[in-house]
């Protein structure tokens, strides 16, 4: 099950990340921690390339951006698209469609990739990102792409004038259900405790005349024929289960690092976050983490930037050190 939007956002091709080369850095990500962790270790002077399953991460599921400096409102794809722009002016190479499978720390660090090509370098950033995280309750897999979702900027399209249900109560779910509201006849939004999303956030859901919020409610299965129809869920403050309509159910509950491919090799903390220090350094020497995959608090666009270019910089010392 893939739950990963697909889009092709820059018109030029890059080159290819070379397997019969030894790279200063390899850089496992294409979101905004390991674009700016190229950039930076580029301008260093750095023989650097990129390993992603695409070139956007999870900013592409965002709808508008109106936190980053220097950009008062952007699409999520618009931000990416001048990050991309501004990586390719510096000729870097770039692997996309692969993921990235096994790593070795030996004399030089190695990374597996899913068809079996290997590649090498002095140094990895790791900048992987994260999974949406999945209520786990009966019916979600089974209505997958008939009316569950992980993606409204994917999907939203396809509930105009419809009911909707958005299951969350942190910044993503909260912008969900305002985005949402602007095309969907009507907006629920269910979350299992309070909310905690940004007062902003909140201040606009709450002047909506179309939302309907179930705090305190827990879903307990989706269900449905063809397509979901409706949602069963424990109201906690009456202690009786509920049944909640829509023809749409998004899931904005959090993400889950991606970090299997290196938990033989790296420490991990209870949330199977990378571990790194104020330099972005790993348990192992000579392999750095950045981004949402990393146990870094806040996780923002920004912030995984800024991530991305302390383990550029990091890394960049640590080959001056061997020199």
């Amino acid at each position: 099950m893939s739950f990963e939007l697909s889009l092709n956002i820059g018109a030029t091709k890059s080159k290819k990340v070379e397997t019969n080369n030894l790279y200063d850095t390899l850089i496992v990500g294409g979101g905004p921690a390991g674009l700016n962790a190229a950039l930076y270790a580029k301008r260093k002077g750095l023989d650097v390339g990129i390993l992603t399953e695409k070139i956007g991460g999870q900013v592409l599921d965002t709808f508008v951006v109106e936190n980053y400096l220097g950009f008062k409102n952007i699409s999520g794809e618009g931000l990416m698209q001048e990050f991309e722009q501004q990586i390719k002016e510096y000729d870097i190479p770039i692997t996309e469609e692969v993921k990235v499978v096994g790593i070795k720390n030996e004399e030089y660090k190695e990374l597996i990739i899913n068809n079996g090509d290997t590649y090498k370098a002095k140094t990895i950033i790791l900048a992987t990102g994260t999974v949406p995280r999945m209520l786990n309750v009966p019916g979600e897999k089974q209505f997958y792409g008939k009316g569950v979702s992980y993606c409204a900027i994917c999907d939203s399209s396809l509930y105009v004038q419809k009911e909707v249900i958005i299951a969350g109560g942190g910044n993503a779910a909260i912008g969900a259900a305002i985005d949402l509201s602007r095309i969907a006849s009507k907006v629920k939004v269910v979350h299992r405790s309070e909310f905690r999303a940004d007062k902003i956030l909140l201040d606009k859901l709450n002047k909506l005349n179309n939302v309907e919020i179930y705090l305190q409610t827990s879903i307990l299965e989706i269900k449905g024929q063809n397509k979901m129809t409706h949602i069963v869920a424990l109201d906690k403050k009456s202690n009786k289960n509920i049944e909640i309509e829509a023809e749409g159910l998004f899931i904005e509950i959090g993400h889950i690092p991606k970090t299997e491919f290196v938990k033989e090799v790296i420490k991990l903390d209870n949330k199977n976050e990378i571990i790194v220090n104020s330099k972005a350094e790993t348990s192992e020497q000579g392999i750095y983490a950045a981004g949402d995959v990393a146990n870094v608090d806040y996780k923002q666009i920004i912030i995984a930037a800024a991530e991305g270019a302390k383990a550029a910089l990091s890394a960049n010392e640590y080959i001056n050190k061997r020199k």
